[in-house]
């Protein structure tokens, strides 16, 4: 048996191509990378989006909390009748609160009062789902950006699947 049938030859490349060959590389993980900042872009402005009206959702304890009653709804907001409930809340004539968390007009649902506003936020788990519908969003457009520009399906799947059913359970809550 000969020695040279055994070996593998190396074969040299020149200069010019392994320039080109880490520039690509160069270019690949820049790429990467830039897609990597940009889905956690999104998903920051989802989550701080979000916590604006989640806050108020979610921490009820120490805040105004009440029954308001659905009298009119016009554009994106319905106006009702506050009654608090509990907390060292008072009687407002005129709250408002978004129409996609409001019930039907003349319908009751448990709120709470922004402090030093007449805006009011859904509580409870309809309330929470709502608030965190922008999150969801940011999920789905994160999950595009993972798949088409980081190329890692899977994690793309999951933040997209997670996105959808927070959406969809927001849908059905509300």
């Amino acid at each position: 048996m000969s020695t040279s049938s055994t070996r593998t030859s190396s074969v040299r490349r020149s200069r010019t191509r392994r320039a080109g060959e880490s520039a690509y590389g160069a270019l690949l993980l820049v790429r990467v990378g830039l897609m990597g900042l940009l889905a956690l872009l999104l998903l920051v402005a989802g989550v701080w989006t979000s916590w604006h009206t989640a806050q108020y959702a979610m921490l009820v304890k120490a805040r105004e909390r009440g029954m308001m009653t659905v009298s009119a709804c016009e554009g994106e907001r319905c106006t009702g009748s506050y009654a608090p409930t509990g907390g060292d809340g008072r009687p407002l004539a005129k709250v408002t609160i978004a129409q996609a968390a409001a019930p039907d007009k003349g319908e009751r649902v448990e709120v709470t009062v922004e402090p030093g506003t007449t805006h009011a936020v859904r509580t409870g788990t309809a309330g929470i789902l709502h608030a965190w519908v922008p999150f969801a969003g940011s999920l789905l457009l994160a999950a595009l950006v993972v798949a088409g520009g980081m190329r890692l399906r899977r994690t793309a799947w999951v933040m997209g699947l997670l996105g959808a059913v927070l959406l969809g359970a927001a849908f059905a809550a509300l």
